[in-house]
């Protein structure tokens, strides 16, 4: 069950700084096709419930976080703050 509870935490974390980035990045009001990458976590979870093992939606959850940060460091990684930091919304 640990993993249920810390896919939960994973799977709000980055949805919610999905969320927040699209919305905050757009100069005028927010399309439905730049909600769509929130839309597609949201629906990858609910298609977890499908399964009776309760720790398929944490393991997603886990998975759907180590692929957004890893994303980011390797980001960081290749390109350096400075450029990371222009497609970030600096």
């Amino acid at each position: 069950m640990i993993a249920t509870e810390i896919g939960a935490v994973c799977f709000g974390i980055v949805v919610g700084w999905v969320t927040y980035r699209t919305l905050r990045r757009r100069e005028g009001a927010a399309a439905l096709s730049d909600i769509a990458t929130v839309l597609g976590a949201v629906g990858g979870a609910t298609v977890t419930t499908l399964f009776d093992d309760k720790a398929v939606f944490g393991l997603y959850a886990i998975g759907l976080a180590v692929g957004f940060f890893g994303y980011l460091l390797i980001g960081l990684f290749i390109h350096g703050s400075e450029h990371v930091g222009r497609w970030m919304g600096d």
